[in-house]
């Protein structure tokens, strides 16, 4: 393992202890089979869907992200911060138990518009990326190990995800150049800069490497916010996907729970740095101010 990409040490026997309220049984074989039919429609249309326009295929991603949410019984608050500090929440319809709540488009004044930026969050869970598609979707790196996941690889390819081989540095030039092309293509890239899912009360530092391609882009950086909690407030680490678990399992225990809420916050976006002495202190200086105001709303 590369030291740009650690392993986190967050472990499910020392992190996913806690007692959380659950449903009956039947209900989590609901919510299963209404997500296995969710991801096989994605996966049926993934080929037609990419041909549409860009906007309206934007449209029918973040349905589509709202609607696998929604059968796994997730409530989804997305929200916004501007300048100011003041926050924003775009949200529609919702349930005790677990519905989508979402409203439209949360790009607004925490958010840049739809050209080009590279997306950066905290990364808890793989509920993250259909977290963030549901409010503004973009094309994805990802680790290679995804590709090989049952039904959820080959979507994710078909998505146009970009794949990084955590195990092999010498790659990851190549890598950053294709992320640069797709920013200056004026599409988003979505990624997770801590390099590896943490279990949401401890975080990982933002390895700059991949903000050089926001540096040669000239592209903004978009933070966000991801936060998991209960219905009555308290934070949950159940949704976390850590250390030797594996996605069955985590799976299973995230349509257990009752009352699952995420929390996504698009925090103002960082224009590209200044002159800077060196490329490196230039992706440097945007890591930190992105992981700043990650921090700043966690």
């Amino acid at each position: 393992m590369s030291v740009w990409l650690p392993t986190a040490p967050c472990r499910p026997d020392t992190c996913l202890g806690e007692r959380t309220p659950e449903v009956s049984q039947p209900r989590r074989a609901l919510r299963l089979t209404a997500c296995l039919v969710a991801v096989l429609v994605g996966v049926l249309l993934s080929l037609p869907v990419r041909l549409l326009p860009y906007g309206t295929r934007d449209r029918l991603i973040r349905l589509w992200a709202r609607v696998l949410l929604r059968t796994l019984g997730v409530t989804v608050n997305l929200g916004t911060t501007g300048t100011t500090g003041t926050a924003g929440t775009a949200r529609a319809g919702g349930a005790s138990d677990g519905g989508a709540a979402v409203g439209g488009s949360a790009v607004g004044a925490g958010a840049v518009g739809a050209d080009g930026a590279l997306v950066v969050a905290n990364h808890v869970s793989w509920l993250d990326i259909p977290l963030l598609a549901a409010g503004r979707p973009g094309r994805s790196l990802a680790k290679t190990e995804v590709r090989k996941w049952p039904v959820l690889g080959p979507l994710v390819a078909w998505g146009g995800t970009v794949f990084l081989d955590r195990d092999r540095l010498r790659t990851l030039p190549d890598t950053v150049a294709a992320v640069t092309e797709v920013l200056r293509s004026g599409h988003p890239v979505i990624v997770f800069p801590e390099g590896s899912t943490w279990c949401g009360r401890e975080s990982g530092r933002f390895r700059p490497a991949l903000f050089q391609a926001a540096v040669e882009a000239g592209a903004f950086v978009q933070p966000v916010t991801i936060r998991y909690r209960l219905a009555d407030g308290r934070p949950t680490s159940a949704p976390a996907f850590i250390g030797d678990d594996g996605l069955l399992t985590s799976l299973a225990r995230v349509v257990a729970v009752r009352g699952l809420v995420a929390d996504v916050t698009f925090l103002p976006p960082i224009p590209p740095p200044g002159p800077q002495p060196t490329r490196a202190g230039a992706r440097r200086e945007l890591a930190r101010a992105a992981q700043a105001a990650v921090e700043g709303i966690r």
